[in-house]
């Protein structure tokens, strides 16, 4: 019998700073396994799909659910399936537009804190969302999401190419 891949699905926002470079909309991964990680600790808003959810309608409630406002309106651009380390795959979908990172406002999740203690406290998913640009996100995201950027990339510049 073949093992359940766990399937998630997300919702990267992009834009263009004044120099018309592409920025990524991308989250800080909450609770205190990350508090004092940087590098390679944020993530696309993602997460598991419901029973019976298609890929959109989950990468649109999750980004919903972790930043705390509805993601911008499409065109969606499918950005196709990546494998993370861990066996998961994600399903990302890309969306032109803006978000306020001032209205952030994450999900909570809970758990034993400090570990084996017994104790039990409640965390943000996501503790703060930030634009930033390509290299500067690759630097930022877990390792297994920083192939999505250049198929971001490319998808944008087939998008932005007049066909001959």
């Amino acid at each position: 019998m073949a093992p359940v891949v766990s399937r998630s699905a997300a919702m990267l926002v992009y834009r263009f700073d004044p120099n018309s470079d592409l920025e990524v909309l991308i989250a800080h991964m909450g609770g205190p396994l990350w508090a004092h990680k940087e590098d390679h600790a944020w993530s696309i808003p993602k997460g598991l799909f419901e029973p019976g959810e298609d890929a959109l309608t989950a990468a649109r409630r999750e980004f919903h659910e972790e930043l705390g406002s509805p993601a911008p309106e499409g065109p969606y651009l499918e950005l196709g399936d990546t494998k993370q380390p861990s066996g998961k795959v994600i399903t990302t979908f890309a969306v032109h537009g803006d978000h306020d990172v001032t209205t952030f406002s994450s999900n909570l999740f809970e758990m034993e804190w400090p570990r084996g203690s017994g104790t039990v406290q409640w965390f943000p998913e996501m503790d703060r969302a930030g634009w930033f640009d390509l290299p500067t996100a690759a630097t930022k995201l877990v390792k297994g999401q920083v192939p999505i950027l250049a198929r971001l990339t490319e998808a944008v510049r087939r998008q932005t190419t007049p066909s001959s």
